[in-house]
């Protein structure tokens, strides 16, 4: 079974940097589709930002220019750069991985990390 497990998180100043790491300690290889999502306080969980296997990335619009997505697929790791916080940037922050799901030619995000928390005043 997979188990992820978030780290990097903490308290920044506004204008700051944070940067978050994941990795993959229970499976035997990586996953096609690798995400970082968040919640924020009062608001539904979002995609943050993702990465596909053939290096395809994507970024929500309010992180655009700040965030930087990666991947290190020989450990089974994702990272996630965050420059330029915001207060609005403040939330729980998760890993997830999953496999493509060709019907639907979208991911599938079944493995989720415990989250790591992001605070910027």
């Amino acid at each position: 079974h997979v188990q992820l497990v978030e780290s990097g998180g903490g308290s920044v100043q506004a204008g700051g940097s944070l940067r978050l790491s994941c990795v993959d300690s229970g499976h035997t290889r990586g996953w096609y589709c690798m995400g970082w999502f968040r919640q924020r306080p009062g608001k539904e969980r979002e995609v943050v930002a993702t990465v596909e296997d053939d290096g395809t990335t994507s970024f929500a619009e309010p992180v655009k220019g700040r965030f930087t997505i990666s991947k290190d697929n020989a450990k089974k790791s994702l990272y996630l750069q965050m420059n330029n916080l915001k207060p609005e940037d403040s939330g729980m922050y998760y890993c997830a991985f999953g496999p493509l799901s060709l019907a639907a030619r979208d991911c599938d995000y079944k493995f989720w990390g415990q989250g790591t928390q992001v605070t910027v005043s």
